[in-house]
């Protein structure tokens, strides 16, 4: 048996990975990269919250005098998920959805008043088509999966 500490080898060609590291670059750029990065998702998200802010039903589920944490914990969710940087992940664990909304009465008419919200603000982002329609679709199983009261 060798006493030697482990020592990982460096592959001075460490070919392709899904998101680069640092040391692999990416097979192909993400949907995060590919639209824009941080500057796509912070209008997309800078928009959503415009209209939160003014809807009846979504804005009292707001710390009032947290709309700028809102905006940074939707925006680095969102980016971490589609490709982007995990600062998410690695200034709060892991994002439990559904532990994290239990607290909040999310109706079925508070998912859609949300997912109105979210789709206004794609709309005014103009993705492209794939990435538009992709988004869409996640936004909307994530909606669906996150209602804990129905009334």
């Amino acid at each position: 048996m060798n006493d030697e500490p482990y020592r990982a080898s460096v592959d001075p060609n460490p070919g392709l990975a899904l998101r680069s590291d640092g040391i692999s670059p990416a097979m192909a750029d993400t949907l995060w990269a590919q639209v824009g990065g941080t500057e796509t998702f912070e209008q997309i998200v800078r928009d959503f919250y415009r209209g939160v802010r003014e809807d009846p039903l979504l804005a009292p589920m707001y710390p009032q005098s947290d709309w700028e944490g809102a905006i940074w914990r939707l925006r680095t969710f969102l980016e971490q998920y589609w490709g982007g940087p995990t600062t998410y992940s690695e200034q709060r664990g892991h994002p439990r959805l559904r532990m994290r909304h239990q607290a909040y009465p999310l109706t079925p008419a508070a998912r859609d008043r949300w997912l109105a919200h979210m789709n206004a603000a794609l709309d005014a982002a103009e993705l492209p088509p794939m990435h538009d329609a992709a988004f869409r679709e996640y936004i909307d199983r994530a909606a669906r999966s996150l209602v804990n009261r129905f009334e």
